[in-house]
């Protein structure tokens, strides 16, 4: 036994066996486990230690969750935390939401701001990706004939919210297609520089690109459009505590992330960070007072909400900071070639996931020619209980494979297994 669990069993005085029925207690292991001098790669297969991180997730064993990117379980502590203050503020709502909870985001704000290194007057709270991301897509003035200029692979949800404007108001979408996979940053900021012309207004560029996990490079991308006076909007809802950068190094103006994906926040919590002087130039998605132009908060307008998922998001940040960005990046990359190397022999197994370092993560995307995806997907789950995500998109066709740190070995060895069977003698008729 490692000098690292024994000090953790010991702390916790509870058998191995206990840990997998004790979640709650779990979680407090990865304080003592957060001093560990080890790097993160050499944390990365070290079973021990990823045995207390998968203790503290409440996960149904019976179903191997490989959909993470999708939404992610929260740890016990954050719903227990996200369950106290969602109690609380029903005790009396007019006093205990508004005026003892509510104050409180406050808190979470600083923490999210010191976090990823930029000021809590540069940080709303919101529901998600998609609403943060539609207040600068929505919030800047555009008359009839200026340009936006996105990529075919960015989300849907934010390309319809282009689309709409094209339709009501006149502007033009013009669309980047991206190599897949990608190992070539200056090519990619070549493509989006190509996109500008006399009449762009605003970029939109993902951090990390939904269908297949490609890292684009988000700093390069702000440096050249900052260069022709274009703004750009970073979709960050895949790649927020997803792997170890913070925000005030990409050096951008608008970032929005869901923090239901990977810093295993409550279901509906997002942040939407807009550089402070900037704001005042951003339209709110809902009306705020004029009072309010220079202040971040007008972006939280939305009349009542449940304050308890937002508040639940200290503890998600606190689990983060424990286990450590590093640390987790280093798993999520060591479980997805866990699952990737050993599929990529087989000739019929293409990946439009970049494996070299820095250009991925966690997320890859496979496909296998002659199967189709889409029943792929459904003989995974009804045959199996293996949870993918499909896509089907005009330059990418495959199953989305996104394991977490609960994650076990195991259970993607499981996947292996049942992918070799499906490549060996395909798909039941």
């Amino acid at each position: 036994m490692s000098l690292d669990r024994r000090r953790v069993l010991g702390a916790l005085a509870l058998p191995v066996g206990a840990l997998l029925i004790e979640p709650r207690r779990a979680a407090a292991a990865l304080v003592a486990l957060a001093g560990n001098p080890r790097t993160a790669e050499e944390v990365a297969g070290d079973e021990d230690f990823w045995f207390e991180v998968a203790a503290a997730f409440d996960v149904d064993r019976t179903i191997i969750n490989l959909d993470n990117g999708r939404a992610s379980p929260a740890p016990a502590m954050v719903q227990d935390a996200m369950g106290r203050h969602l109690a609380y503020s029903n005790a009396a709502p007019a006093y205990t939401l508004w005026r003892v909870l509510q104050p409180q985001r406050e808190a979470v704000r600083a923490q999210l701001a010191a976090q990823w290194r930029v000021s809590p007057e540069e940080v709303a709270l919101t529901r998600n990706a998609s609403e943060g991301l539609q207040i600068c897509q929505l919030g800047f003035d555009l008359a009839a004939g200026d340009e936006v200029v996105a990529s075919s692979q960015d989300y849907p949800r934010m390309l319809t919210t282009f689309d709409q404007r094209a339709r009501r108001e006149g502007i033009v979408l013009k669309t980047v297609v991206l190599p897949t996979p990608c190992e070539d940053e200056a090519e990619v900021v070549a493509r989006y520089e190509a996109a500008i012309g006399p009449r762009t207004r605003l970029l939109l560029v993902s951090h990390m690109v939904n269908i297949t996990g490609q890292i684009l490079p988000v700093k390069a991308v702000v440096a050249m459009a900052r260069r022709h006076g274009v703004p750009v909007i970073v979709d960050g809802a895949h790649a927020l505590a997803h792997f170890d950068f913070t925000i005030g190094e990409l050096e951008c103006d608008y970032y929005a992330a869901s923090l239901h994906k990977w810093l295993f926040a409550p279901l509906g919590t997002g942040m939407l960070y807009v550089r402070k002087e900037r704001i005042g130039e951003l339209w709110p998605l809902m009306a705020a007072a004029e009072s309010q132009r220079e202040d971040i908060r007008k972006f939280e307008e939305i009349g009542t909400y449940p304050v308890a998922q937002g508040l639940a998001i200290a503890e998600a940040v606190a689990f983060h900071q424990g286990l450590g960005a590093a640390r987790k990046a280093a798993r999520l990359v060591w479980l997805r070639d866990r699952w990737a190397m050993a599929l990529l022999g087989n000739e019929r197994v293409r990946l439009h996931t970049s494996l070299k370092p820095g250009f991925a993560c966690g997320i890859a995307t496979m496909q296998v020619d002659g199967i189709d995806s889409r029943a792929l997907a459904r003989h995974l789950f009804e045959a199996h209980r293996i949870l993918v995500q499909r896509i089907e998109h005009d330059e990418v066709s495959g199953i989305r494979v996104s394991p977490s740190v609960y994650t076990t070995p195991a259970e993607i060895d499981r996947f292996v297994e049942v992918m070799q069977g499906v490549l060996r003698d395909g798909l039941p008729g």
